[in-house]
């Protein structure tokens, strides 16, 4: 059956010109884009949407960072999206990420790492909610 999962492709990838070469990555690897938009967000707005992390030393960082220009929200579809799609990215710090993954490709560092992925289906659910309206979704 098939999961719906969440992903952005963060500033630095986007600033860098890595968003064609990661969407054909996402593809290749059989998922289905639902739902897809480029657009920059406020610092309130990534605050609201990293809020689970507010009281980690990096939470400033990681909302000024994710609001430092432009990024690409996506819903993605496949069976096993989830878990499939954590393994695409990657581990979290680039140097320990697999050779192959979008993360050993595109990020530079642990917090610039190119690209975020739901965790979890209670997750992805309050990840896409939270960025797309359901007439949004194809």
């Amino acid at each position: 059956m098939s999961q719906r999962t969440f992903s952005i492709i963060k500033p630095d990838a986007v600033r860098k010109g890595y968003t064609a070469a990661i969407l054909a990555a996402i593809e290749k690897a059989g998922f289905q884009i639902a739902s897809i938009k480029k657009q920059s967000i406020s610092k309130a707005q990534a605050e609201g949407f990293y809020a689970v992390h507010s009281a980690r030393p990096f939470f400033d960082s990681l909302t000024t960072f994710m609001s430092s220009g432009p990024i690409v929200l996506m819903v993605l579809e496949k069976e096993n999206a989830i878990a499939d799609l954590r393994k695409l990215m990657g581990a979290t710090n680039p140097a320990n990420a697999e050779e192959g993954t979008i993360r050993k490709q595109f990020a530079g560092s642990i917090e610039e790492n190119a690209i975020h992925g739901s965790d979890a289906p209670e997750t992805a659910a309050f990840e896409i909610g939270y960025w797309f309206a359901g007439y949004e979704l194809v």
